[in-house]
């Protein structure tokens, strides 16, 4: 017999916000477990303390936008009004069910003018961040780095072409003294010096955000990007660095600023795990250089079918030459400008060689291979990356960065940029990483709490007047044991 509707409302009832709200739900724990405190101490400094109208409390303020952020709410309008009518959002604030919800307009106010070019998202972040660590959920020993992009709020058909200066990079002066060193033990003389004139490059620049970069990059969508440099920690996946950079800046610029910010953070450091993109000479000798095993994938290039590649060849430090498959020895002629050191074979030698075909290209009398003057940390790298502690390590990246970059864009919405310029998108990635690390150690505290609890109740189990009233039974209760830590010591 289907039923009829027939409900008649009530004039009056008595009900209690706190009982409306789902003891399971996520809000609930980042309640509970995440302090919020210190909030208000770092947002003092923008409010004045003795003249004006009382304003809406910073925690709450933060806490509308926190909302937003962990239920991948783009708009703050919108924020506002699921605050309206959902009870959980207004338990999590502090309101009633008919306290009235301020307008929309005072996040984005605030954001504009207050907070505009201030260090408070950043703050946030990082008190969230000493949270975790405090409640010893990051071990700082391993960290995973890479970078995702966000579609600018550009147009990639509107932009004009510019010409830039080209920055050098760090690294250029002690490059420079080693090229030096290298041929001066060959008895070479160092190389002429270059005129102090600026490179140029033309670039793409948008009319709509000039600050956003044209991304051109294989496998990638092109127009309009920003880049978020993340790490993330091998003990729980917790964010612990964030930087933005316009989306036309190669991945191994900002590396050393990282490395510098996450050696800082935490002194024993040790493994840095990151793709092949970041496989290049000075960045490893960089991380070498501070002490940090780098655990970076390489590619072997393209490769001609039946030609033979550098790898073909044996190297003897020793003595400083290349051998041949033909035990023929290439040996030093220079180093570049760039840095390379080249090898040569002997002409005539390679006139008669059976592999000649193979090896040298029909516009060329004899065989070459350069060799970075710092391509020592290139061969380290690779042989740790074929241990078995390098392999663990880096089977692990995709289960680290690249999940927690998921999460940010499938559940938090940064997959396209909210707001506009630099400083707009920062502030995004680092609320962004400030919430997904809320998630964390709030159910990290609550799974742990109740792995706690079971475990007790499996050692009163044992006893013979301990009598338990579960709809799970007796036997769920090993199983959750065993699920939980499972939970706890891989899941994040």
């Amino acid at each position: 017999m289907i039923g009829k509707e027939n409900l008649q409302p009530k004039l009056f009832e008595t009900v209690n916000i706190e009982n409306l709200v789902p003891q399971n739900h996520i809000l609930r724990k980042i309640k509970q477990f995440i302090d919020f405190s210190f909030i208000n101490e770092i947002a003092s400094e923008y409010y004045c303390s003795d003249n004006g109208r009382p304003s809406i409390p910073p925690i709450i303020l933060f806490k509308f936008i926190f909302i937003g952020y962990l239920f991948g709410i783009r708009s703050e309008r919108r924020i506002f009004e699921e605050v309206e009518v959902n009870i959980a959002y207004r338990w999590f604030l502090g309101y009633e069910l008919t306290d009235k919800i301020p307008h929309f307009s005072v996040i984005s106010k605030n954001r504009q003018r207050r907070f505009k070019d201030s260090k408070i998202f950043e703050d946030i972040f990082n008190n969230i961040l000493a949270q975790a660590i405090q409640h010893n959920l990051v071990s700082g020993k391993v960290i995973f780095t890479d970078s995702t992009h966000i579609k600018a709020n550009a147009n990639k058909n509107k932009y004009t072409t510019i010409e830039v200066d080209v920055t050098p990079r760090e690294y250029l002066a002690e490059l420079e003294e080693e090229i030096s060193d290298v041929r001066a033990t060959h008895n070479q003389k160092n190389l002429k010096k270059k005129d102090n004139i600026v490179e140029t490059k033309e670039i793409k620049q948008s009319k709509t955000d000039p600050e956003s970069g044209y991304m051109f990059r294989d496998n990638k969508p092109k127009g309009f990007f920003y880049l978020e440099h993340r790490s993330t920690d091998i003990k729980t996946n917790m964010i612990v660095d964030v930087l933005v950079t316009a989306g036309n800046v190669n991945d191994t610029t900002p590396l050393p600023l990282i490395i510098d910010s996450l050696k800082r953070k935490f002194d024993n450091l040790k493994y840095s795990c990151l793709d092949a993109g970041y496989f290049t000479a000075p960045s490893l000798k960089m991380m070498t250089d501070k002490d940090i095993t780098p655990v970076v994938a390489y590619r072997n290039g393209p490769e001609k079918k039946g030609y033979l590649k550098k790898r073909h060849f044996t190297y003897d430090g020793v003595k400083n030459i290349y051998t041949c498959l033909e035990n023929q020895e290439l040996r030093y002629r220079t180093t570049t400008r760039e840095g390379y050191s080249e090898y040569v074979s002997d002409k005539k030698t390679c006139e008669i060689c059976p592999r000649k075909l193979s090896c040298i290209n029909s516009s060329d009398e004899r065989r070459t291979i350069r060799r970075h003057v710092w391509e020592k940390y290139k061969e380290i790298t690779k042989e740790f990356l074929k241990t078995e502690k390098g392999k663990e390590l880096y089977k692990m990246r995709k289960e680290k960065i690249e999940r927690s970059f998921a999460d940010s864009k499938e559940l938090h919405g940064l997959r396209y940029a909210h707001l506009r310029g630099l400083s707009g998108v920062f502030e995004q990635c680092l609320l962004t990483a400030a919430v997904q690390n809320m998630k964390k150690i709030a159910m990290a505290i609550f799974l742990a709490k109740l792995y706690k609890l079971i475990r007790n109740l499996n050692k009163k189990r044992q006893t013979s007047n301990f009598k338990i009233n579960l709809k799970w039974g007796l036997s769920s209760i090993w199983v959750a044991e065993a699920t939980l830590l499972k939970l706890l010591t891989i899941y994040f």
